[in-house]
């Protein structure tokens, strides 16, 4: 073991650490500062090594894949909201690029290792976890925790080693390598998109074991205690209101948004309110309402066919009936989380982390399930078995369509009565897929996979962009989103960009130089598509820088005007502008982008969006009555904005070149070069 006696005082280490699960071997090395200044850490720092040291072809399942676990500049630096984690690697579900992003506490507990990111390559030829602190890193048989769930491994591991390391670990749908399993930390947590659970699988690895101890040097601590204070001062006001927000009067919103179909600019200070008070869950009864939610596997409508007494049964209060103390991630003033406790009934759960909107909505209203003790046991076994719940809940809708127009019977589920609102037919199901059994088999690997097996049609029903399962938002009500879903590296991420990201961050009063941001359209004309590329291209770079930093999204959305670039000057040094933080994020979405051209896709193919996604065709009833996106204008609008040929989604070469990118002309001009 080698400890790390380099001194750093800028928010990172300056080194990270490779395994090669192989050979066994354990590689630390140092990274020049100008790498940090390019790209900051997290998922800069991620797309730097995949791009460099990746092979292009390699099969996401195979050994040649690269997993990484990167931390962020702002993490452990006592920013408040910088407690995430991005993992990294090719995706099995869309082929490309793949990352996946989590709180709770194992981010700063890697970063205090003395490293700012961690990357596996090779397949370790039995089961084995890391351990790892600032003295050095160390592969362990893991033999006695392989079959385990993941809940149960963090115990047995903190049972070993002390309830203060941290550790990040897979269960058993990612030891199956499922190609929609995550990864989970803090009993329940889940780094859960892109299938990078199946990833870690596939190596061997059962997990990670942090429990470093030593603080980053930053260059002006007392700067970015200000900073943090300051910001918490501002969102603390207001808190009285709070008991005037309840389920039902939420619900009202949204059946006068959906009868209106008024798209008011949304507001910061009430978001913050909420997620205070109900979390996520906030918004299920009011999005099933409005037309944010999609409804019966994206066919039907939320009023129609999930009304407003219904949805209210999975929504705020419902749940907060069963919470028994706030949850909050590290260096979150917010505590939008929660630990819950089902006392009695057919399911119950001495302790869970709160359910989240977009388990709610995949298992509640795209399946019409209104059945809230059932749905918290699904959370359950999706939380012990790694699985992602968007993922999962849709290759639920998927078989329960396919068995409504009988291209599956009930040979093919083993018996289950595949029908909407069935519970005990959905919870079998996802026991299922957990353990790939019988149909649940063909059902871990995402809904594109399982509609090629299936065949017969059921290719219909299988809803995805790029491969990958859709997030519950519709982008029929918020066509920001779908720009996102069809043009983002990783596609069908509802976290990247949106017309209401634009709203609660006030990007056009952050970046008024560099980039010119449009009046924002949402409150009308919000289906016009001439005047939404720089906007949304701005939106995504701001994430980026999110990312790069280790902060949570949240913590930008709630009023208040998070100081990220201030924070971000104050832990490395330096007085760059925020315009010159806005070209740092979105060097990193181009490399991202890049890495998914060497691999020879072709975004605007192969990640087109399932037709029931964009209208096609229109509904006849709800919110989004008669509307059908222009994806190809939506799409034309981003690519110009990002300098991006229009027919490919290549990053033209002399904007490549600016933005100091010039070792990734050679790769996607290859042509060029005989």
């Amino acid at each position: 073991m080698a400890e790390n006696n380099r001194p750093s005082g800028k928010g990172y280490w300056g080194r990270i650490l490779w395994v090669d699960l192989t050979t066994r071997r354990t590689v630390y090395e140092d990274v020049a500062d100008g790498v940090y200044e390019k790209f900051l850490s997290g998922a800069g720092l991620g797309a730097k090594f995949l791009w460099d040291r990746q092979k292009a072809g390699a099969h996401p399942l195979g050994p040649e894949n690269v997993l990484g676990f990167t931390t962020g500049l702002l993490t452990d630096t006592g920013a408040l909201f910088a407690g995430r984690f991005t993992v990294v690697g090719k995706s099995p579900l869309s082929g490309g690029w793949g990352e996946a992003n989590a709180g709770g506490y194992f981010s700063p507990w890697l970063k205090r290792c003395g490293i700012d990111a961690l990357f596996f390559s090779g397949a370790a030829d039995a089961p084995v976890y890391l351990y790892i602190d600032e003295r050095g890193a160390e592969l362990r048989e893991a033999a006695d925790l392989w079959g385990l769930d993941a809940l149960d491994t963090e115990i047995r591991l903190k049972e070993r080693y002390g309830p203060r390391v941290q550790v990040a670990v897979i269960g058993p749908a990612g030891e199956k390598k499922s190609c929609i399993a995550g990864i989970v930390t803090d009993r329940g947590r889940l780094a859960a998109r892109s299938g990078l659970g199946g990833v870690m699988g596939s190596k061997n690895l059962k997990g990670i074991v942090a429990a470093g101890t030593r603080r980053v040097g930053v260059a002006d601590r007392a700067q970015i205690n200000r900073l943090s204070k300051e910001f918490q001062e501002r969102i603390s006001g207001k808190k009285g209101l709070s008991r005037f927000l309840t389920d039902g009067l939420l619900g009202t919103l949204g059946k006068i948004t959906r009868r209106s179909r008024i798209f008011p600019r949304q507001p910061a200070d009430l978001w913050r309110l909420l997620l205070r008070k109900y979390g996520t869950t906030a918004i299920t009864a009011m999005s099933a309402e409005s037309g944010d939610s999609p409804i019966k596997n994206w066919g039907g409508v939320g009023y129609l066919d999930f009304p407003l007494s219904r949805s209210q049964k999975i929504g705020a209060e419902a749940v907060r009936k069963y919470e028994v103390k706030k949850y909050g991630c590290f260096s979150c003033p917010l505590h939008c989380g929660g630990i819950l406790r089902v006392a009695d009934g057919p399911f119950p759960i001495p302790e869970m982390h709160k359910i989240e909107y977009e388990t709610l909505c995949a298992f509640g209203s795209l399946l019409l399930l209104d059945d809230l003790p059932l749905i918290l046991k699904v959370n359950d076994l999706l939380n012990r078995a790694g699985l992602d719940s968007i993922s999962c809940g849709g290759a639920v809708a998927f078989a329960i369509e396919c068995f409504e127009n009988g291209i599956l019977t009930r040979e093919d589920s083993d018996g289950l009565e595949l029908r909407w609102g069935n519970g005990p037919a959905i919870l079998g199901l996802t026991e299922k897929i957990i353990a790939r059994q019988g149909l649940g088999d063909i059902l871990a690997d995402g809904v594109k996979r399982a509609a090629a097996r299936i065949g017969r049609g059921a290719e219909r029903f299988a809803v995805h962009c790029g491969g990958v399962e859709p997030p519950m938002h519709d982008p029929k009500f918020d066509p920001g989103f779908g720009t996102a879903y069809a043009c983002e590296a990783a596609p069908g991420r509802h976290t990247t960009a949106s017309y209401t990201y634009l709203d609660l961050q006030f990007l056009e009063k952050k970046f008024q130089q560099a980039r010119k941001i449009p009046a924002l359209t949402t409150h009308r004309e919000k289906y016009r598509t001439d005047n939404k590329g720089e906007a949304l291209a701005v939106n995504t770079f701001y994430k980026m820088l999110i990312d790069g930093a280790g902060v949570c999204l949240f913590g930008t959305q709630i009023g208040g005007n998070y100081p990220l670039t201030e924070l971000l000057n104050a832990a490395a040094g330096g007085h760059r502008t925020p315009d010159e933080y806005l070209l740092v994020g979105e060097r990193i979405g181009l490399l991202r982008q890049a890495f998914n051209l060497r691999e020879g896709l072709q975004p605007r193919k192969d990640f087109r969006l399932h037709p029931r996604i964009v209208g096609e065709p229109a509904l006849a009833k709800g919110p989004a009555k008669g509307i059908t996106l222009d994806m190809e204008g939506l799409t034309d609008g981003y690519y110009k904005a990002l300098h991006w040929e229009p027919a490919t989604g290549r990053p033209e070469r002399g904007h490549l070149s600016a933005l100091g990118l010039a070792e990734v002309v050679p790769v996607l001009y290859r042509e060029d070069n005989h």
